[in-house]
């Protein structure tokens, strides 16, 4: 995207909110009277850096667990790590996907203000080798399918505006 566009992109979520923010692209709607969704690349232009506060941003649905590729790099650091400990496969991919998932994440709460809901969508966030790296703030997590969703979002934000 050239940094216009992603002006753009930013402002419409700014536009969509309920913040008195001024409207970085002027040409963007003001006001919206639906929802808007957006899909970044998990790691991409907008992991970091973005502050989208109050209810400019509610939710981040996050497919995968940000492992990055296998390469000859990863796998030197694998092999190191794994003879250092046996942890190769943590410092290699682990960690540093688990790091794009949590900048992705991040992007959700940006104030003590900001109230919002963070899907990760893969069966490994089960797995105990990343449930020991969730941050302590996510001790209220809910595992979810098609048939609770609704009620477990209905739950969540009534609990926060009623």
């Amino acid at each position: 995207m050239r940094e216009e566009d992603r002006e753009e992109f930013l402002a419409r979520f700014y536009a969509s909110s309920n913040n008195d923010i001024d409207v970085i692209d002027t040409e963007a709607p003001q006001t919206r009277d639906s929802s808007l969704l957006g899909f970044c690349v998990l790691g991409g232009v907008f992991s970091e850096g973005i502050d989208l506060k109050n209810d400019s941003l509610i939710g981040a649905v996050i497919v995968g667990t940000g492992i990055p590729l296998v390469c000859d790099e990863n796998e030197l650091i694998k092999n190191y790590f794994d003879n250092i400990d046996g942890n190769g496969m943590k410092y290699s991919y682990i960690y540093p996907g688990f790091n794009k998932v949590l900048q992705a994440a991040g992007r959700v709460i940006r104030t003590h203000e900001d109230v919002g809901v963070v899907a990760l969508l893969d069966y490994r966030f089960k797995y105990s080798q990343y449930r020991e790296l969730y941050p302590r703030e996510w001790s209220n997590i809910s595992s979810i399918n098609m048939q609770n969703t609704d009620a477990i979002l209905e739950e969540f934000w009534q609990k926060w505006y009623d």
